[in-house]
């Protein structure tokens, strides 16, 4: 049976942990979720002192070597502290969320977050913050539940276009080869120019992609045209770093979702959420912000009108 691992937390990190393996949260079994079966793990965090939330913000985090760790050791604490709902959770295969041997196309990750939200009863718009495939992630939601999205926040993302598929492709073959093929040597490289801490990732993706079918699901996912993508309604915002291999992107963006807000943040390549977490918590707060205010709905705290300000 499919389940939920639920835990909550305050903002202010007491309660029951990050999704990191050494943390000691405390995690309780939820009802199906998962398009086949797949347990998936889940953290929130609420606004401190019993606050109502002002919004709900979920977070979803890349592929291979990424987790839901990533946001809450960045921004999710302080999105939590400036008033938001914030959900968080382990895509299959990563984290603490259960592999499965297959099932990894882009459609299963949707239907994933699709389930996941109405099990945990999460039934108004929500804002949809992507980080690089996270954000892939966000805009097929989007596509298929417009009524459901108030905003979708992109960061090194693009929707599932051919180019997509083109990059994400040639990406995973690289990493079936150089990880899985002499993932020795691959390692002891890392682990020398990099440091432990990205070895050990590098380590559970050799393992991901060595022991599921993640490398040829992904690039068998169903595409969408420029015209699917015209038709997202809601506010989009996207960053990416100037240095990056998506530099560019911004401008493609803007030309078929007239209206989009991007950033281009200098001297940051493609990890800009880990190296510049301050400057993305001040766009993800005043983008939220701007976005509650012109529906009508109450400000994301104090917090959010200081990063607007900048």
């Amino acid at each position: 049976m499919a389940m939920i691992d639920t835990a909550r937390e305050t903002h202010d990190g007491t309660g029951s942990g990050t999704g990191d393996d050494t943390d000691q949260a405390t995690d309780h079994d939820g009802p199906d979720t998962g398009a086949d079966g797949v347990r998936l793990h889940v953290q929130r965090l609420s606004p401190p002192d019993g606050r109502p939330p002002t919004a709900t913000a979920v977070l979803i985090h890349g592929l291979l070597t990424d987790s839901l760790a990533s946001w809450y050791f960045t921004v999710a604490p302080d999105l939590a502290a400036a008033g938001l709902e914030v959900v968080m959770y382990d895509q299959r295969g990563h984290g603490r969320s259960e592999r499965p041997g297959s099932g990894y196309r882009l459609d299963t990750f949707v239907t994933d977050l699709e389930r996941l939200l109405d099990r945990l009863d999460i039934t108004g718009p929500v804002h949809l913050v992507g980080n690089c495939f996270g954000g892939t992630v966000a805009f097929a939601y989007a596509m298929r539940h417009p009524e459901r999205v108030a905003g979708i926040a992109v960061i090194e993302a693009k929707p599932a276009t051919e180019s997509w598929l083109t990059e994400i492709s040639g990406i995973l073959r690289r990493v079936a080869t150089e990880l899985v093929v002499h993932e020795a040597e691959s390692l002891a490289w890392v682990s020398a120019h990099r440091g432990a801490h990205t070895a050990r990732l590098a380590k559970s993706a050799a393992r991901l992609v060595r022991t599921t079918t993640i490398a040829e699901d992904v690039p068998a996912s169903r595409v969408v045209s420029e015209e699917q993508v015209r038709a997202v309604r809601c506010p989009v915002l996207a960053v990416y770093g100037a240095d990056s291999e998506l530099a560019g992107q911004e401008r493609w963006l803007e030309s078929v979702l007239p209206g989009t807000r991007t950033v281009v943040l200098p001297g940051q390549g493609h990890s800009v959420l880990a190296e510049a977490p301050t400057r993305i918590r001040e766009l993800l707060l005043s983008w939220i912000h701007e976005d509650e205010t012109a529906t009508g709905a109450p400000a994301v705290g104090a917090a959010a009108l200081e990063a607007d300000a900048l």
